[in-house]
């Protein structure tokens, strides 16, 4: 297997309710408008996609119909060039209908970050000082 994340799926509950927030809110580039029952998102590196919940735990099995946890133990994560982003993105997110969940703060690692929630509950962090950013947008891990 090449080490690559191609597609990361967001299961969600309410499809156009979710591409508000990452399109109109966060200003993710699309051009699947939710019309075919999905949504995708072109991103750095890695594109990002939006699946009715109940469908995609459907598709892998029966055993994973049902409520979800509140936390999952995954979270995604976005990466930014100046420590003022943080600030900046997690208010943007707010506006858009997210929730923070821990504001910026000065982390034990170094840098700079802080959480939000989406509509659904996904747990972004926004981090800067982490790992240098290559002018694609993708990171350097050295």
């Amino acid at each position: 297997m090449e080490p690559r994340i191609s597609l990361v799926t967001l299961g969600v509950s309410d499809l156009q309710r979710s591409l508000r927030f990452y399109r109109d809110g966060l200003g993710f580039p699309t051009t699947w408008d939710g019309s075919r029952g999905v949504v995708f998102f072109q991103t750095g590196g890695c594109a990002l996609s939006l699946y009715p919940h109940d469908d995609l735990a459907k598709d892998i099995s029966a055993e994973f119909t049902g409520p979800r946890a509140k936390f999952s133990g995954i979270t995604l994560a976005h990466n930014v060039r100046d420590k003022t982003d943080v600030d900046r993105i997690l208010a943007q997110a707010a506006a858009a209908g997210g929730k923070i969940e821990k504001p910026g703060q000065d982390a034990f690692w170094g840098g700079y970050s802080g959480y939000f929630s989406d509509p659904d509950g996904h747990l972004w962090e926004v981090a800067w000082g982490a790992f240098p950013i290559r002018e694609d947008g993708s990171l350097e891990i050295p």
